[in-house]
């Protein structure tokens, strides 16, 4: 079925807390390595860096700094239960209503926050990216808009295994355990099925129409 873009633009519906001197809250999921930073980082750079916050979800992984190196390393980081989502939705909140936020700092060598925090004051949009934004229902009904990034599994693992190693330093051994233990069955536990709550899949991943067509629906409501 062919989708005429600028009709989607034009047409679309935002959200009902969005506009009227609040924030657009976007969202970005999509399965680990389907390209959604390198998409949301495109949108922030086509959108402007001056009218936009972007957030990524892995910054709220729970802090551990109680437990050890080694039990840190057993922790499932793919299961919902890893990420502070009490605290991520405090935030969101914070942002809409014109609030400065201290968003965490985590640490994925350590697996563990640093005691550093970064601070964020509030923008007209708000760009969220995650594996699991779509999951939980009250932190899914904070997004205007959300978007899933649907790419194939193969290209998913070729890109983790890349990142993983190049960015967090870690071993192909220790990639492809976890990979095999956690991420894939949790993959299908819990993201592909989310991915049922998109306003609009994407799919192959990374392309620039998918990256003009977000940046082009948040531009139109820039422009409201």
């Amino acid at each position: 079925m062919t989708i005429d873009i600028a009709e989607l633009i034009a047409s679309y519906e935002f959200g009902p807390q969005a506009g009227e001197d609040r924030p657009l809250f976007v969202a970005i999921a999509g399965g680990s390595g389907s390209g959604k930073t390198t998409i949301a980082r495109s949108v922030v750079d086509l959108v402007g860096r001056d009218r936009v916050i972007y957030l990524q979800q892995d910054a709220y992984y729970r802090d551990q700094a109680d437990l050890s190196l080694a039990d840190r390393m057993k922790i499932n980081y793919d299961h919902p239960d890893s990420i502070e989502m009490e605290l991520m939705i405090e935030h969101l909140d914070a942002l809409r209503a014109g609030e400065t936020i201290e968003r965490p700092v985590y640490d994925f060598a350590t697996h563990t926050r640093t005691d550093s925090t970064y601070t964020l004051e509030p923008e007209p949009v708000v760009i969220v990216e995650g594996i699991l934004l779509f999951v939980d229902p009250e932190l899914r009904s904070r997004f205007d808009v959300r978007v899933y990034i649907d790419t194939e599994p193969d290209i998913r693992l070729i890109r983790r295994m890349r990142r993983d190693i190049v960015e967090r330093g870690r071993t192909v051994e220790s990639v492809i355990e976890q990979y095999t233990k956690t991420v894939r069955p949790m993959h299908y536990q819990f993201v592909e099925p989310s991915k049922r709550y998109a306003d609009i899949i994407i799919p192959e991943g990374i392309n620039a129409g998918a990256i003009g067509t977000v940046s082009s629906m948040i531009k139109h409501f820039l422009e409201k």
